[in-house]
């Protein structure tokens, strides 16, 4: 059937340095369908003022349009980890939609057109390692305080998964926020350790990358555990994988927290370093001026910055 191009709307560009995943047409698409196409271009999906809540007093607005936006934009959501945190922020009021909300889902358009070539781009030179990260966003919710997770996971420089999404629990702290958010994004290790086990990948201890080291500390010494018994014990399992060496908490400073995308509106410099450089969310042009640097040239530049850098 010849090489790979398209695939339910995911577009795919292959080349000798690495392959780009991303959805250009899917995006015109839709802000053609929701009448944006002309609307003034945004350099970051949500402003940094934005907080949301439910804005009862707010005037109503088209409850079937606004699901039809958000809709649309969590598919979109499968090739552009950038607007994860926004869309989903929005997507929790879709039962009783305001005007501020359609202005914020708006505004994730406008920042489309102005990005729409963006996707993920995957190394074919870089190194296969293991590792992930997490952060946590405490109380950031306006209506019940609780916090958000934001992790992500990747293969060498690669992001193969993330995820954005609202704490179940009240948490009382940052530490405990942010230990919550480690104990997610481990599961997610330990699963993706067993999966990759079965192509004859083996890994030893997985760095977890987290910026809060309170939370580490609680996760390394068992004798804390008796001033934290309000965290939920199924998350106390992070500290029982790091005994057994499945993981290696390693601490990570706030500026290098790939996962802090995930949990926050960013002002534009750090969105776009983190964006572009670090998540590989880049346009095939992009790229190619990037191609030398997705080796080991890559991992020099991320020692640099004080990035730790574990081999399989």
């Amino acid at each position: 059937m010849g090489e790979l191009q398209f695939f339910l709307g995911l577009q795919i560009k292959q080349g000798p340095k690495g392959t780009l995943v991303h959805q250009a047409k899917y995006t015109r698409d839709i802000l053609k369908k929701f009448d944006m196409g002309d609307s003034k271009p945004m350099t970051t999906p949500m402003s940094t003022n934005t907080a949301l809540d439910a804005d009862e007093d707010g005037k109503a607005v088209d409850q079937k349009e606004f699901r039809g936006m958000i809709g649309s934009l969590l598919y979109l959501t499968a090739t552009r980890p950038d607007i994860q945190f926004a869309v989903y922020l929005c997507a929790r009021y879709q039962a009783s939609p305001r005007t501020s909300h359609r202005q914020a889902a708006k505004r994730i358009f406008r920042y489309l057109k102005s990005t729409p070539e963006l996707g993920l781009w995957y190394s074919s030179g870089s190194s296969l390692f293991h590792r992930g990260f997490s952060d946590a966003d405490h109380a950031g919710c306006r209506i019940d305080r609780k916090s958000t997770s934001g992790t992500c996971q990747l293969l060498g420089t690669s992001l193969v998964s993330w995820s954005s999404r609202k704490q179940a629990s009240v948490s009382l702290s940052t530490t405990e926020a942010e230990y919550i958010a480690a104990a997610s994004c481990c599961s997610q290790l330990l699963w993706m350790k067993a999966t990759l086990s079965d192509f004859g990948l083996r890994f030893g201890k997985i760095p977890l990358l987290v910026d809060s080291t309170s939370a580490i500390s609680v996760a390394k010494n068992p004798v804390l555990h008796s001033r934290t018994k309000h965290i939920d014990v199924r998350f106390h399992f992070l500290g029982d994988h790091y005994e057994k060496g499945d993981i290696d908490l390693v601490h990570v400073a706030s500026e290098n927290q790939l996962a802090d995308i995930l949990t926050k509106p960013l002002e534009f410099g750090a969105f776009v370093r983190l964006r572009g450089y670090r998540l590989k969310v880049l346009t095939m042009h992009s790229s190619r001026g990037r191609l030398r640097a997705n080796g080991p040239a890559s991992l020099l530049s991320l020692m640099r910055h004080n990035v730790p850098i574990f081999t399989a």
